[in-house]
């Protein structure tokens, strides 16, 4: 094992934390902004890069890395905690929103997993946060994430967070999933993953689901979240700009009746 061996326990239904427990010596990584709480003998630093400490390229190396998460949206830097004690002892680290922390262990998906952008909480030490470019123009343009996903490789825990609930999906050689192009979570290596065109004028005119289908095919692991943050983000922009009918109306209710709501 390269990674730190790190046990942990989730806290919480729909807006979780996780909570991991470090022996002495033992590090983990997050992304800025995760921390919740730790307990006494833990020191946090913040580093350049993705946090797993290679060194291979020197600074330049370490420049390369540190644009890399640009280019999936997140930070330059990310912080790190390190059980610096003679006991164990706890940090936590939060969800950004309400959806569901998925515990990942890479060595058992041959040591990475393609995931969304802005998905990746927290990490063993060891583990490496890059990018995934997308191989097909029209699954870059069309599906849902761009041309560039998260790629999380080494052979120790990493932590994802997903919006709503969370479904797993094991699909056989040959076996096709359709799915939603924003609620893909993320996916084994081994997956192939394409875009459809949605058959039938009313459908992609008047069905309200775009003009897309993800497919995934496998065989692989996929996981799939019931509520991406563009749509929620979408709903809180709909429901919270401009006055509602009801509010001061003389139709009251009726309004959003007449209006389908």
């Amino acid at each position: 094992m390269r990674n730190d061996e790190i046990d942990y326990k989730l806290f919480g239904e729909e807006l979780q934390y996780v909570q991991i427990e470090l022996d002495p010596g033992e590090t983990t990584v997050a992304e800025s902004g995760a921390f919740l709480m730790m307990e006494d003998g833990i020191r946090m630093a913040t580093v350049f890069g993705d946090g797993s400490g290679a060194t291979q390229g020197g600074f330049f190396g370490k420049v390369m890395n540190a644009g890399k998460r640009l280019l999936t949206g997140e930070s330059l830097f990310m912080t790190t905690f390190t059980n610096e004690g003679n006991v164990k002892a706890h940090v936590s680290f939060a969800a950004p929103y309400t959806g569901k922390i998925i515990p990942l262990s890479l060595s058992q998906y041959n040591g990475k997993i393609i995931a969304q952008k802005d998905s990746f909480l927290c990490a063993a030490r060891g583990v490496s946060i890059g990018i995934e470019l997308q191989k097909r123009l029209g699954t870059g343009i069309f599906g849902g994430e761009g041309f560039i996903m998260q790629k999380l490789e080494g052979d120790g825990l990493v932590f994802v967070h997903a919006g709503g609930y969370v479904t797993k999906k094991e699909l056989g050689i040959g076996e096709i999933l359709r799915i939603d192009t924003g609620c893909v979570v993320a996916y084994t290596s081994q997956i192939d993953f394409d875009i459809e065109f949605i058959k039938g004028v009313k459908n992609w005119m008047f069905g309200g689901e775009g003009l897309f289908y993800a497919l995934l095919r496998g065989p692989g692991t996929v996981w799939i979240q019931s509520l991406p943050i563009s749509r929620l983000a979408g709903k809180i922009m709909q429901y919270g700009g401009g006055r509602r009918r009801e509010e001061g109306s003389i139709l009251g209710g009726l309004g959003n009746i007449l209006d389908g709501e």
